[in-house]
């Protein structure tokens, strides 16, 4: 999921650069501009409900926001995902990993410093397309902020 997640964060990329006529330098940026986040990524997590369905808020610090914000967070994602489940260990039901990696790949790129990132465990469990394709929010609609 995430090589696809990946692809679609080089195509944001490209269409940025197109958009605004930077082009990168292939430079890394230096670890004194932007160090590197470590965690915890996840603060804590709060079970509620929402038109009578259950969701989870997942929470989380600003390391896990500047982390989930980099394009390379394969490992970091996953130790974040380890955390809210140490959080919630009820979280583990089929979809809910993949929709919290979908949000660690695109919550901060595309709606930086959402509050929380909502995971439901009534979701379908959907392709990585469709997944992506619905903003991470497969079979209903996004849970209001």
């Amino acid at each position: 999921m995430l090589h696809l997640f990946a692809a679609v964060a080089a195509a944001v990329v490209l269409a940025g650069v197109m958009a605004t006529g930077v082009v990168a330098t292939g430079q890394a940026p230096t670890a004194a501009a932007d160090p590197a986040a470590a965690p915890p990524f996840i603060d804590h997590t709060e079970w509620t409900h929402w038109n009578g369905l259950s969701s989870l808020h997942v929470y989380p610090t600003a390391a896990g926001r500047r982390a989930a914000a980099e394009f390379n967070e394969d490992a970091q994602g996953q130790e974040a995902w380890t955390e809210v489940l140490r959080l919630s260990p009820d979280a583990d039901t089929p979809g809910m990993r993949a929709q919290f990696l979908c949000h660690w790949a695109f919550a901060e790129k595309v709606q930086p410093g959402k509050t929380s990132w909502n995971l439901e465990p009534w979701r379908p469990v959907v392709s990585d397309q469709t997944m992506v394709d619905t903003r991470c929010n497969p079979g209903g609609a996004e849970e209001p902020s």
